[in-house]
């Protein structure tokens, strides 16, 4: 997203929230390095994107590890947050939630639901995992699907 929203020339404008519950996970995605082995991927997907520059620019290669340039943590804000328990604290333009929603029953997921309503502004997009959707939630009728294979909605109201 921090690519993205540089390349587009607005990163400097933006601040990126990155929560998790896990105080481990948080700290990993802080050092912003990852295994050398998955870049090939990664790569494909920038380019496939339609990333501006070489994917190699934003990183240095270290031993089996690819180092993320510091810039691209500037506006990150790394935090603990529980979606089952705590409450919103902020309005969002974007809210990605992948691949989360499908551990949760259908009360909890609705719960999260809520929060990602009451955190999203009026207009604002909403990602979800390849088996997550607003379908069959009580806020379905609050969104509008703008890319459906790649479950990304955007509030209507």
């Amino acid at each position: 997203m921090a690519i993205l929203l540089h390349e587009e020339g607005i990163y400097d404008k933006t601040r990126i929230y990155a929560t998790d519950i896990n105080k481990n996970v948080l700290d990993k995605a802080k050092q912003g390095t990852f295994p050398l082995e998955g870049m090939k991927l990664y790569t494909k997907n920038y380019i496939e994107a339609g990333g501006k520059q070489a994917f190699s620019e934003y990183y240095k290669a270290i031993d089996d590890k690819v180092c993320f340039h510091p810039f691209l943590q500037k506006n990150m804000v790394f935090a603990q947050h529980n979606v089952v328990s705590d409450h919103s604290f902020n309005e969002f333009d974007m809210i990605i939630c992948r691949n989360v929603l499908i551990y949760f029953n259908k009360n909890l997921q609705n719960d999260v639901h809520q929060l990602i309503y009451e955190s999203l502004s009026t207009s604002g997009f909403l990602g979800l995992g390849k088996r997550e959707g607003v379908k069959f939630t009580r806020y379905e009728d609050c969104y509008r699907e703008f890319d459906g294979p790649e479950r990304l909605y955007r509030k209507i109201k």
